[in-house]
């Protein structure tokens, strides 16, 4: 159980044509597939808040540069931009590369971090998984199906003052590594997107009160040694929804990853 492959590190070539192949894949699903997307704003903001949560910017990360971390900043608020005071409808599906779009330094993304095959990079747009993991925070407390997401498949810093789960995110790369949500409910929902000096703020706003409650919790963590000599991290990450004297639990997401440090040592 919970057993993990040793990596297997991939041809730059490879990975270029590679990635390029599932972009391609990705717009003609944007526009032939049968979804029916986002694309609304509404600048008076929604009158209810279903959850909010804010994230740290600059983060005292070992072996990397800060002026990567303040490029992140100039990042984040180009791609926030996008996606400030959107609406989703019922039966609606929001996509954060849809209505990003591919980060580029013509459109005045920076270099930033970014995580390749385990190990810290740089490249135009780096730092846009912290949007990534603050959306997927926001939707696991609320009733919108969270229907794309992925893991990260490194774990590459030890915790410090970690405030939500291990895995509790969602890891982003145009376009096909992508976090989506359908809205399968009657009510209609915004986002509402906002940097200040120190943190990225998020909230979940709807048209109608959300009557139940969300509660999401972390069960079955465990770090392992793998017999290739490598240790590993897994866990599960659960939803409990509680209205009136009712409780209702479901798995949202299962997370296993390469650890990149020495769990025993850092």
């Amino acid at each position: 159980m919970n057993e993990i492959e040793k990596p297997i590190k991939r041809g730059l070539l490879r990975q270029l044509l590679g990635k390029e192949y599932y972009i391609l894949k990705r717009k003609i699903d944007w526009f032939f597939g049968d979804k029916k997307w986002v694309k609304t704003k509404q600048q008076d903001l929604l009158k209810n808040t279903v959850f909010q949560h804010k994230s740290m910017i600059l983060r005292p990360l070992k072996d990397v540069e800060m002026y990567l971390q303040e490029n992140k900043r100039t990042n984040l608020s180009i791609a926030i931009s996008h996606i400030d005071k959107i609406i989703i409808q019922p039966g609606e599906t929001f996509s954060i590369w849809k209505l990003v779009g591919r980060p580029t330094k013509k459109k005045g993304y920076l270099e930033g971090l970014i995580l390749s095959q385990g190990k810290i990079d740089k490249d135009t747009g780096g730092g846009l998984c912290q949007l990534g993991n603050l959306l997927f925070w926001l939707f696991a407390h609320s009733p919108l199906s969270i229907t794309e997401r992925y893991r990260h498949g490194f774990d590459v810093f030890p915790d410090i003052n970690r405030k939500v789960p291990f895995g509790a995110g969602a890891t982003l790369s145009y376009n096909h590594i992508d976090l989506q949500v359908k809205n399968e409910t009657a009510n209609t929902f915004q986002l509402h997107l906002w940097l200040d000096k120190t943190h990225l703020n998020g909230e979940l706003r709807s048209k109608d009160k959300v009557r139940a409650e969300y509660e999401v919790v972390e069960r079955n963590h465990q770090m392992k040694q793998q017999y290739w000599g490598g240790y590993s991290r897994h866990n599960q990450i659960f939803q409990i929804e509680k209205e009136d004297a009712l409780e209702k639990e479901k798995l949202l997401v299962e997370n296993h990853a390469v650890m990149m440090y020495n769990p025993f040592l850092d």
